[in-house]
């Protein structure tokens, strides 16, 4: 039987949105080049024993009455699928030489802990915190679906956003002239968008910095329970979500997509689908040139010339009869930086790939939860991130798999030197296994192009009234995933539930 809606890929946006389907009473077909469900959020298993999600490391917008949690209510899920959140008194814990930060949740409170480290621009840092919540305000109200009472009725805030559209983070904190030390703190994010603040659309930071200054999460049951409960939802209203499915071209019929062809890649075979509707969870840029970029309006071929964002490195280690606990980790992630200029950080990585004075960040998951364990009892699981070239990456592992390998292994050597120095003394001593990924990784097992981590790259140009959104100008054919909506966690939610809304006209969300 032809499925109602057909979707390419399985990430994030695509199984909200064929969960919302499935339980509106719509058959689903999924297709998934990947052996995991999940796109970004899949986790997989090394060595027997330890399990690492891809690429997720904390998650906002999942409080009660927010995106994730009206979607799971939707589906029944709210019960089952659950969230630990961050310590709220610092869910981020900020290092760089001679200054700590950790950040709370409440404004005021990061007013305080930002002035006492620079009493001389108390007023300054105030004005900008104030600039940065009013900011956010408006951002809400200007998301769609947009309500012309609303924007009326906060003006102020509208105002405020829209003066930013084309603002960087670096353009703002010189505006309110923060000292360097202070910029710094504030953006050691930056690994969230792998920008640094003179690229970074301050849009795009406040969004994320506001929203997980709302709540910090964690999957209770860690991220695949979350996949596989919406993989769990649409087989249940007899859909599928057909693995190692890779879709190598689309069927269009006068401006109309009705199908895909897809190798099955268990068998070698090429089969025909065909959907009422089909949507496009892979790359729309990919998918464009699939079918043809001359098919599609000149509005839409304009919003598919985006930029990659940039590509990111990774390390998943376990440790073995140490608890992380005893230095300083717990329910926070910890962001860390040897360079008072994260734009300078950022070029000597990314530009130059030099990492011997890495910024990176560290995350453990086995400390965020205690309802499912990803090890045995004796070990937990840390990881790191930095930021990393794609061309550089591809062209060393083309030419030299063991330069490729060594390159990879110095990163991480060069990053466990700082956490044994500054940290974890030993850390080594106690690491029982490793594993890195690069830019080519993200490609190889994410079916990202140029490995890119986030779709399009989060700068002014892609952020404003020209991003791409759902709208492919052919018929029966939608796009949907983090380049058409927004990346992340929250964002994809939100992407896939917000196309929902607009398809079955049942309106789930708020901007309120």
């Amino acid at each position: 039987m032809r499925p109602d809606y057909l979707i390419v890929g399985s990430g994030l946006s695509a199984l909200v949105l064929g969960a919302l389907m499935a339980n509106s009473g719509k058959i689903v077909q999924i297709l998934e080049a990947h052996e995991h469900p999940g796109g970004f959020g899949h986790t997989f298993t090394m060595a027997k024993t330890y399990q690492f999600n891809a690429q997720l490391h904390y998650v906002w917008d999942c409080g009660e009455g927010q995106t994730v949690n009206r979607v799971l209510k939707k589906l029944g899920l709210d019960q089952d699928v659950t969230f630990e959140r961050y310590d709220p008194d610092g869910f981020d814990h900020m290092r760089m030489p001679g200054y700590a930060l950790d950040i709370p949740s409440e404004p005021e409170e990061l007013i305080q802990r930002l002035s006492t480290l620079f009493p001389t621009h108390r007023d300054r840092i105030r004005q900008f915190i104030n600039e940065v919540e009013k900011t956010g305000a408006g951002l809400k109200k200007l998301a769609p679906p947009l309500r012309p009472i609303e924007l009326l009725k906060h003006s102020s805030e509208v105002g405020c956003a829209t003066q930013y559209v084309n603002s960087t983070l670096q353009d703002v904190f010189d505006k309110f002239q923060l000292p360097q030390a202070a910029q710094t703190l504030l953006a050691l994010q930056w690994l969230d968008f792998l920008l640094p603040p003179n690229q970074l659309s301050f849009y795009a930071w406040v969004a994320l910095f506001r929203g997980y200054q709302a709540g910090a999460f964690y999957p209770t049951q860690h991220f695949e329970h979350f996949i596989n409960s919406l993989v769990q939802v649409i087989e249940s209203h007899g859909g599928q979500v057909l693995l190692n499915h890779e879709v190598t071209n689309f069927k269009v019929i006068d401006q109309t997509v009705i199908g895909v062809e897809a190798i099955d890649l268990t068998t070698h075979q090429t089969c025909e689908f065909t959907g009422a509707i089909v949507i496009c969870n892979m790359d729309p840029k990919k998918a464009a040139k699939m079918i043809g970029e001359e098919k599609f309006s000149k509005k839409v071929r304009r919003k598919l010339n985006y930029e990659y964002s940039a590509s990111n490195y990774m390390a998943y280690c376990v440790v073995k009869d140490l608890d992380l606990r005893d230095y300083g980790f717990g329910k926070w992630n910890l962001s860390h930086t040897g360079h008072q200029d994260l734009n300078e950080a950022f070029a000597q990585m990314y530009e130059r790939h030099d990492f011997s004075n890495p910024s990176f960040a560290i995350t453990t998951p086995t400390l965020l939860t205690e309802a499912h364990r990803d090890c045995p009892e004796d070990c937990q699981i840390v990881e790191f991130l930095t930021v990393a070239n794609y061309d550089y990456f591809k062209q060393l592992r083309e030419r030299d798999r063991t330069a490729y390998n060594r390159k990879k292994q110095e990163i991480l050597d060069s990053i466990l030197d700082v956490v044994e120095e500054q940290y974890v003394p030993n850390f080594r001593k106690h690491m029982v296994f490793h594993v890195t990924g690069s830019p080519t990784t993200n490609e190889r097992f994410c079916w990202c192009p140029n490995g890119n981590s986030y779709g399009s790259s989060l700068t002014p140009r892609n952020m404003g009234l020209g991003r791409l959104n759902h709208e492919s100008s052919l018929k029966h054919f939608y796009f949907c995933n983090a380049s058409s909506g927004y990346p992340g966690f929250a964002p994809t939610v939100w992407t896939g539930a917000l196309l929902y809304q607009r398809l079955s006209g049942d309106a789930i969300l708020s901007n309120n």
